[in-house]
């Protein structure tokens, strides 16, 4: 009976901590969790946004290296911070590539976002530190993802799945029974 109790008691323990992340654990990150990027196009004009997809694809082929190695958010910015010169000059490179006269600015600076999903990710609409990065005049349709963690920066970005340690071994214990 001892055993049995010990056993019950843990096991509410385990179903009540479950409970607690699955409701709480996906609203309690905020924006100061993620390190976005946004990447806007001179204009609507069809070569502009054109050409905003070769720079996305050009900038986040040299930014997937820089992101695997951050552990934090800190360390994403401080990263992203020292590489400026080298994203713009990625970025102009695409742009002359291209044919066109205007550049690239990129910056690290907070901006507010509208309520954004990435697949099961739903980031609500908010403050958020970004890479931003404007072409030419930056009035054009843009793109943005997130750079911390890595999710437009992962061979596998869109197969990212968040999973709870204890929800599994509960899983387990259920499926084992």
């Amino acid at each position: 009976m001892k055993n049995f109790c010990i056993t019950f008691f843990v096991l509410i323990i385990i179903i009540a901590t479950v409970v607690f992340a699955a409701r709480y654990g996906a609203e309690g990150e905020t924006e100061a969790d993620y390190l976005r990027i946004h990447i806007r196009a001179n204009s609507n004009g069809e070569d502009d946004q054109a050409v905003k997809y070769k720079v996305k694809d050009a900038v986040v082929e040299y930014l997937t290296p820089l992101a695997a190695e951050c552990t934090t958010k800190e360390r994403a910015i401080s990263l992203i911070s020292d590489n400026l010169d080298e994203i713009e000059a990625v970025c102009n490179g695409v742009l002359r590539e291209s044919g066109f006269t205007y550049s690239a600015n990129a910056e690290v600076r907070s901006e507010n976002f509208p309520t954004r999903v990435y697949g099961e990710l739903t980031l609500e609409s908010g403050l958020y530190d970004a890479l931003i990065i404007e072409l030419g005049t930056g009035v054009g349709d843009n793109w943005w993802c997130v750079i911390y963690p890595p999710l437009c920066f992962t061979s596998s970005a869109c197969d990212i799945t968040y999973r709870s340690a204890i929800y599994d071994i509960i899983n387990n214990f259920i499926d084992s029974n």
